[in-house]
């Protein structure tokens, strides 16, 4: 075999080979794609989860506690409070109040709610995004970071990051008939290439 008939033969194996290094270049990608856009849907749902059941819980009054005599000078805004375009990328944020209950209820970083987690015999709970605070300067966030507000138990705010990937988190109530209804709209984003929207309504159980 001389030099011509290997270089005519290395020229068939690049022509052959190529299309399948590309297709498998192309695979890859989309199987990162996939993997990141897997892993934003389960973060949507973990904040959705946490976000809805605040929701529910907001007003919640324990027939025993100690400041039934002033509930009726209590106004259910005072339970659930949204603020409009106070966050990152112009965000809304919400926050939540309820009375202890008997049993064991769990704050949005699954602290077990305790009077020593109470802030006027309430216990609090909101939601925020704000700017990712860990990222190296310079690098290129994948959008903000959704914050828990609790109680610690000397009844002080703190925040806690629970996920970063928000681009955009929004409250809208709804009419209902029973309840309050609130429409939440989550919008996540892996920084690139991929931007997804997640809508869910909760209905409140304690407010009218």
């Amino acid at each position: 075999m001389n030099l011509l008939e290997c270089l005519v033969g290395l020229a068939l194996s690049l022509v052959l080979v190529a299309p399948l290094i590309k297709n498998s270049g192309e695979f890859i990608t989309k199987q990162i794609q996939y993997e990141k856009s897997q892993s934003l849907t389960a973060e949507a749902d973990r904040a959705l989860e946490l976000i809805g059941r605040a929701i529910r819980i907001a007003g919640y009054q324990n027939a025993h506690s100690a400041i039934a005599s002033i509930r009726k000078n209590t106004a259910s805004i005072d339970y659930l409070q949204i603020q409009k375009n106070n966050g990152y990328r112009g965000s809304d944020s919400l926050v939540v109040k309820q009375e202890i209950s008997q049993g064991i209820d769990f704050d949005c970083i699954g602290n077990a709610l305790s009077k020593e987690r109470t802030k006027k015999n309430l216990a609090q709970q909101g939601f925020l995004v704000d700017r990712q605070a860990s990222a190296p300067k310079g690098v290129k966030v994948n959008g903000g970071s959704l914050i828990c507000q609790s109680l610690d138990r000397q009844g002080r705010i703190q925040n806690t990051t629970l996920m970063n990937g928000i681009h955009h988190l929004s409250f809208e109530e709804l009419p209902a008939s029973i309840g309050k209804a609130f429409k939440i709209k989550l919008e996540m984003t892996d920084g690139t290439s991929i931007h997804q929207r997640f809508e869910r309504i909760f209905t409140t159980r304690n407010l009218l």
